[in-house]
């Protein structure tokens, strides 16, 4: 059922988001050179690999300049992409890997290879479902930059205050997880965007 309503609205979205699309890749080719699209591997369902569709927001070389998390002011960030990143335009190629079946709307953020790593006995559980576009965490963290900018090193900080959190709101979600549930962080995560 789930499924079945990801597919649907994903369908839907990328249809009528369309022209969105098109107007954001402009302004990124614009703006700066490189893909319109960041691919990054995240690890999905039952540890499987797969590559997250996002526009680019940062220089084209921003991985040979810097960690991999990003924290606030970092100035690989372009003027096009801190607007995308603001107003989560950036997330909404996501749509691509719910409508290919790599992630759902809801569901725990899916993570790069590396912290998963870190953490593995706790994904084992997490990653028996997709993971999602929005969580709990993705609420909770909506300023997850500046949390991170307060610390020398961004993925320590990561790793020791932010991560576990989002472990733990992981947990939580997948214990609750319901249509209703899903309903209700789909439609918290669309008023936190607004406010």
């Amino acid at each position: 059922m789930k499924r079945l309503f990801d597919f649907m609205v994903a369908s839907i979205g990328l249809i009528v988001l369309a022209p969105l699309f098109a107007m954001a890749a402009i302004m990124i080719k614009f703006d700066s050179k490189g893909p319109v699209f960041f691919r990054q591997e995240r690890i999905g369902r039952n540890f499987k690999p797969f590559r997250i569709f996002k526009f680019r927001s940062m220089t084209d070389d921003a991985p040979s300049k810097g960690p991999s998390i990003t924290v606030g002011g970092d100035r690989r960030v372009t003027c096009v992409g801190a607007f995308l990143r603001k107003t989560k335009i950036d997330e909404l190629p996501q749509l691509i890997n719910v409508f290919l079946g790599d992630m759902s709307f809801v569901g725990p953020r899916p993570e790069v290879p590396k912290f998963v790593d870190v953490f593995r006995s706790d994904y084992d559980e997490i990653l028996k479902v997709r993971p999602g576009i929005t969580d709990y965490a993705s609420i909770r963290y909506r300023d997850e930059e500046s949390v991170l900018a307060k610390y020398n090193d961004p993925e320590e900080g990561y790793i020791k205050e932010v991560l576990p959190a989002k472990i733990r709101l992981a947990r939580q979600y997948i214990k609750e997880r319901s249509i209703s549930v899903d309903i209700a962080i789909i439609l918290k995560t669309l008023y936190t965007i607004v406010r």
